[in-house]
């Protein structure tokens, strides 16, 4: 084993990082420091520091950081209308540029030499935490127990802890079929009967949301402004970034909103089944695509698009602390200046749809030229005829040319 004195260890508690805590002990010698995050995932972290007392942690850090995640992390991102393959609202992904940020942060604190996670050694996770702790701390120790040790299943890990006198909460039968992933923007579901991609999910899985046939019959409206791009109001009332999502992840959950299944690609090769429960992410996405399509350039909002799925690959891969994501994103904040004014949105049985969009200030929409009516020489319609000929130009001599 690399010679390692403290390391800082993300810890939820739950029975995987718990097993970690003693094994790093055991196996490394040292020291560990317990790292909790509360980024919205709707359970109580502080648990976590009773857990650890019981383990003899004598320096353990709980923190709450709902309002960073929001405002830092998910709202650049939703700057680029951000999408993975189309479907992915990146709610993962999103999450472990912070963790890795704050593990770096209390290693500097306590003078720990390494950090340590309890990602498998199969999934994008772990590329994502080690990415952002070698970009913040270079000569950052990691240790990636899934990687080196032979506790391969549950079973391993409750004999482990039964063996090291670990206290875990465990009772037979009552543990959910699926691995799930919780913050702020999102719940995630892989295993169970998602591994078959021709199985469709249990309702009973969803936590979120109601089924989109149970959602309420009348639609609900909802009106969301943004200044800058970034959304600052519900319905009028202006709220933190961290409450704004929980409103509008309730009220898009109470609707049916925001359910996805997907088939996606791991950076590690293999192809993965999730499904997703993201209503506020789901709604502002909606949302700030409308009033973008009302304040921003017709180039500029191109170039975006254009931009936006290397931005995508780029946060789902876990170079959120690259050189190249820092300049995608000073470009795509230039953007936003101009971005904003209010969406009015109608939401009903799973749909969210666009019924309105106003910009006081930023709007680029002229109804005296737009107008089917009379503009009142606003718009030259004969112009028109030479527009059209010159960019048929090429394509005119193109057709000219005798074969061969």
């Amino acid at each position: 084993m690399t010679q390692v004195s403290k390391v800082v260890l993300a810890y939820s508690g739950g029975l995987d990082t718990s097993v970690i805590l003693k094994w790093l002990e055991e196996n490394y010698g040292c020291e560990v420091v317990t790292f909790t995050a509360d980024i919205g995932q709707g359970e109580e972290v502080e648990p976590a520091r009773a857990k650890a007392q019981a383990m003899g942690v004598k320096e353990i850090y709980i923190d709450d950081l709902r309002e960073e995640f929001a405002r830092d992390y998910v709202f650049p991102m939703f700057r680029a209308n951000t999408l993975y393959e189309g479907e992915y609202l990146l709610g993962t992904s999103i999450a472990r540029p912070l963790i890795a940020k704050r593990l770096i942060e209390i290693a500097n604190e306590t003078g720990a030499d390494a950090i340590s996670h309890g990602a498998t050694g199969k999934g994008n996770d772990q590329v994502r935490f080690e990415l952002g702790a070698y970009a913040l701390k270079p000569d950052v120790k990691v240790i990636a127990p899934w990687r080196e040790w032979d506790l391969t299943s549950r079973e391993t890990l409750m004999a482990y802890a039964e063996q090291h006198g670990i206290p875990v909460e465990y009772k037979s039968g009552t543990r959910s079929p699926y691995s799930m992933d919780a913050n702020l923007l999102h719940i995630s579901y892989e295993g169970g009967i998602l591994e078959d991609p021709w199985a469709e999910p249990e309702e009973a899985m969803w936590r979120w949301s109601v089924a989109p046939e149970a959602a309420p019959d009348s639609p609900r409206y909802v009106e969301i402004t943004f200044e800058q791009g970034d959304p600052v109001a519900v319905d009028g009332e202006r709220l933190s970034p961290a409450v704004l999502m929980e409103t509008l992840n309730r009220i898009g959950g109470e609707n049916g909103v925001g359910r996805a299944d997907i088939v996606e690609n791991r950076y590690v090769g293999m192809k993965s089944r999730g499904c997703y429960e993201t209503p506020a992410g789901t709604i502002l996405l909606k949302a700030h695509r409308a009033i973008e399509s009302l304040t921003l350039d017709r180039e500029v909002a191109h170039l975006k698009d254009e931009l936006m799925p290397r931005y995508a690959s780029l946060v789902y891969n876990g170079y959120w602390w690259s050189p190249e994501r820092k300049v995608m994103q000073s470009l795509i904040d230039a953007t936003q200046a101009t971005v904003n004014g209010r969406v009015r949105l109608k939401l009903y049985k799973g749909l969210v749809q666009v019924v309105g969009r106003e910009s006081a200030s930023d709007s680029l929409f002229d109804a005296s030229i737009a107008t089917f009516e009379d503009d009142a020489g606003a718009y030259n319609q004969k112009d028109a005829e030479g527009f059209i000929k010159l960019n048929a130009l090429r394509m005119r001599i193109a057709a000219g040319r005798k074969p061969g």
